[in-house]
């Protein structure tokens, strides 16, 4: 059974190719123990508008997110920590950022 899933999102805005502006890479080290919990994590990132592609590793304990220029880091971390799994540690563009879920 494989414990990575790579998917592109739904209606995904095109790009030209080759081309990095316009999106943000999101990576997030993510507790999961089953499969259940990996798959979780993807119903909710496969819904989630603005994202262009994802990855979720249960191996690796790890969601990494291909996202619009428009869909902020802490959206991104809210729908994660939605599912109730734990989200550890958090970067947006190789750069650290906070785990702590906001308010809405």
């Amino acid at each position: 059974m494989a414990d990575v899933t790579t998917a592109p999102a739904p209606a995904a805005a095109a790009t030209a190719p080759g081309s990095s502006s316009g999106e943000h890479k999101y990576v997030f080290n993510v507790s999961m123990s089953c499969g259940g919990c990996s798959g979780a994590v993807e119903r909710v990132l496969k819904k989630l508008e603005g994202v262009k592609s994802y990855e979720v590793s249960l191996e690796k304990q790890t969601a990494e997110v291909i996202a619009d220029d428009s869909l902020p880091y802490d959206k991104v971390l809210r729908t994660i920590a939605k599912t109730g799994k734990k989200v550890n540690t958090g970067e947006a563009d190789g750069v650290k950022q906070s785990v702590e879920v906001k308010a809405e």
